[in-house]
C-alpha cells in the first residue's frame, strides 16, 4: 500500500513508504533520506491510544510546545510565566503538562512542588494553583524532590501519554503549554506522536544569544520542520542585563553571530521577542510566583508582557 501523501514528509525520497509503515526508517526506500533517523525510531502502525487521547483533549482550544534544542535557556521559567499571564485573565482556564520527566521544575517554579495527585472517576486530577490553572507532573508523584527518575525511552513515553489520555483536563481549557526537556528525543517525538490527531497549534522555540545555545537550537529548528509542528516564533531569553538602579543595559551573553535576530532572519522564522535578565525572574522562580505580577512595570516584565501578547495574536 503506497503511503499518504498527507502523512509523507515534503523532504522525503521518491519512494518513501510512509512514516507510520513497519518499513519506515529501514526500508531501501529509505536511505539516504534526511527524515530516516526520526522515521525510525517513532513507533510503527497507528497507536490505539491516540483515540482516547483526542478525545481526551477534544475541547481544549490550543496546545502549545515550548521547545530548545539547548538546556538551561529558561524554558520551564518561561512556560511557567507565561502561563501565569494567560491565566491572570479569569475568563481563560490554562493547563501546563510537564514533560521534563527526568528534571520536573515546573512544581517548583509554580509554587505547588508539595502537592500530591489524585485519582477519580475521570481519570486523574491535575494539581490546580488557582481556580484557572493546572498542573500535571511527574514532580508530584516521586517521593521527596531530591528522587531521580531513572528511566528509560518506553517509560517516559508511557507517563506522557497518561499525562494526556487519563488526566482529567477541564474541556473548556482554553491553552494547554507542554514544557519539554532538551533535545529531540524520546519526550518530543511521544508528544508530538500523541497530539498528531487532536492537532498541535504551534511550538514557542526558546534561546540565549550566544552561538553555542543557536547551534542547538538550529536542530529543534529542522526537528520541527520533519516532524510538521507549526513554528509560532524564536524568544530570546537573557539577552541582556538591565541595571535596576541605571537602567544601562549589558550584554552578559554576547551574540558573537548576530543571535536570535540573525537565526530568525537566516531561517525565516518570526521572532517574537528579547527578555532581558533579571534577579527578581529568579526569586519568583523560586518561591513560585509570577514574575509579572510582583514586579509589572521591570523591563523584562515588559519584554514578557509583548511576547505574550504576541502569542495570543498569534494563535487567535
Amino acid at each position: 500500500m503506497s503511503a499518504s501523501k498527507d502523512n509523507v514528509p515534503a523532504d522525503a525520497n521518491e519512494h518513501c513508504p510512509g512514516p507510520e509503515s513497519a518499513g519506515a526508517g529501514k526500508a531501501a526506500g529509505c536511505a539516504g533520506c534526511p527524515n530516516q533517523e526520526i522515521c525510525s525510531t517513532q513507533a510503527s502502525g497507528p497507536d490505539p491510544d491516540l483515540a482516547l487521547v483526542s478525545e481526551r483533549l477534544s475541547g481544549i482550544r490550543h496546545k502549545l510546545l515550548i521547545l530548545s534544542g539547548k538546556g538551561g535557556v529558561g524554558k520551564s521559567t518561561f512556560t511557567a510565566q507565561l502561563a501565569f499571564a494567560l491565566a491572570s485573565n479569569d475568563e481563560r482556564e490554562v493547563g501546563v503538562v510537564d514533560i521534563d520527566i527526568c528534571g520536573p521544575s515546573v512544581p517548583k517554579i509554580m509554587g505547588c512542588e508539595r502537592e500530591e495527585i489524585h485519582r477519580s472517576s475521570n481519570g486523574w486530577s491535575p494539581v490546580y494553583v488557582q481556580d484557572n490553572l493546572a498542573v500535571m507532573s511527574i514532580g508530584f508523584m516521586l517521593p521527596d524532590e531530591d528522587s531521580a527518575v531513572i528511566w528509560r525511552g518506553p517509560k517516559k513515553n508511557g507517563i506522557i501519554k497518561q499525562f494526556l489520555k487519563d488526566v482529567d483536563w477541564s474541556p473548556t481549557t482554553d491553552y494547554l503549554l507542554f514544557d519539554t526537556p532538551p533535545g529531540t528525543s524520546d519526550e518530543h517525538l511521544s508528544v508530538v506522536q500523541l497530539l498528531r490527531d487532536s492537532g498541535i497549534t504551534g511550538a514557542v522555540i526558546l534561546t540565549t544569544p550566544q552561538e553555542v545555545a543557536l547551534q542547538d537550537v538550529r536542530k529543534e529548528i529542522d526537528f520541527c520542520r520533519k516532524a510538521k509542528v507549526p513554528i509560532l516564533g524564536v524568544v530570546e531569553n537573557m539577552s541582556g542585563f538591565v541595571c535596576p538602579g541605571c537602567h544601562n543595559e549589558s550584554r552578559i551573553f554576547y551574540p558573537t553571530t548576530g543571535g536570535a535576530q540573525a537565526l530568525c532572519d537566516e531561517l525565516d522564522i518570526p521572532l517574537l521577542g528579547s527578555i532581558p535578565l533579571d534577579p527578581s525572574i529568579g526569586r519568583a522562580c523560586d518561591f513560585g510566583t509570577s514574575f509579572i505580577e510582583s514586579n509589572p512595570s521591570s523591563p523584562a516584565a515588559q519584554a514578557l508582557l509583548k511576547i505574550i501578547a504576541r502569542i495570543t495574536e498569534l494563535v487567535q
